[in-house]
């Protein structure tokens, strides 16, 4: 429970981390950034362990999973949260397990049980509340327009994490989490690494966007996987799925300490958000067997 109450806690903090640092780094640099540290930590780990990197022969699979798992979510959380709180973007990000939903039902195929139905839109409806509640301060109609596009930004990261969940989990099977992870984070960072260097460079560079990077790499990519991992092979990933209702929770909690505005009906949708999760993710109950009767 520690662990768990540890790795939401990580990754709440990340959404703070990624608005200070994207404050100084152009969004691909965060992205850049973020993945090379954490697979600078993963690296040493894999090495220490013993443990290799997936076959040579997965990298198409490998590359489209660094792609929509860590290159283009790490990028466009930085790009959304330079005009969004951070707060706003944790719960954004809750949408994730939702799209991972939709999509793997249109990939197999399969109908959705009233009750996921329900909870998607509960959890939608949650969402809307939140992006659409107001600040005790006036907001421009330019601020929020800029607010809008950034949410839409945040929101395909997250549909990036979608993406790259279903892929893992068709294509990628039965693999050491850490290599997997390993080679993730180090393809992200080569893919990210021209784009840095021939996109906007930073101009000046202040402490605490420098701090926020390593918080991102080291603890938000490298320790969180660390602890991901190391909860699936202790608990059921059921239970670890818990860490998605957390995960609004600890983004208002760390918003309020930055001193962030959030407005009153924003809590009322942070709770509708993970009671639609909840619902979503509600085991189905198990369909009544006929007994037939015998004569004794």
């Amino acid at each position: 429970m520690a662990e768990l109450i540890l790795l939401s806690a990580i990754w709440g903090v990340s959404f703070l981390m990624i608005r200070i640092a994207a404050s100084v780094f152009p969004p691909v640099w965060v992205g850049f950034l973020r993945a090379s540290t954490g697979a600078l930590l993963l690296w040493i780990v894999l090495l220490a362990s013993g443990y290799k990197l997936p076959p040579r022969r997965l990298f198409p699979w490998l590359f489209l999973v660094a792609l929509f798992n860590n290159a283009i979510p790490f990028s466009f959380f930085a790009w959304g949260e330079r005009t969004v709180p951070s707060s706003m973007a944790a719960v954004v990000n809750a949408t994730t397990p939702i799209w991972t939903l939709l999509l793997s039902l249109a990939v197999s195929r399969t109908r959705a049980s009233l009750h996921v139905i329900l909870g998607v839109i509960i959890g939608f409806a949650g969402v809307a509340l939140v992006v659409f509640s107001r600040p005790s301060t006036q907001v421009t109609p330019r601020e929020h327009g800029s607010m809008l596009f950034g949410i839409l930004i945040i929101a395909l990261g997250a549909l990036g994490y979608a993406i790259a969940t279903v892929i893992a989990k068709t294509k990628l099977k039965a693999l050491n989490p850490l290599g997997l992870a390993t080679a993730q984070l180090s393809l992200a960072a080569l893919m990210l690494t021209p784009l840095a260097l021939v996109g906007p460079h930073p101009a000046v560079i202040s402490p605490a966007p420098i701090l926020s990077i390593l918080v991102l790499g080291f603890a938000g990519s490298g320790v969180a996987y660390l602890l991901y991992y190391n909860l699936l092979s202790h608990i059921s990933a059921t239970q670890v799925a818990a860490v998605t209702y957390l995960l609004p929770v600890w983004g208002i909690f760390w918003g309020m300490v930055a001193h962030e505005i959030v407005a009153p009906l924003a809590y009322g949708g942070v709770i509708v958000v993970i009671a639609g999760l909840a619902l979503m993710n509600r085991p189905a109950r198990p369909t009544p067997r006929l007994v037939e009767a015998t004569a004794d």
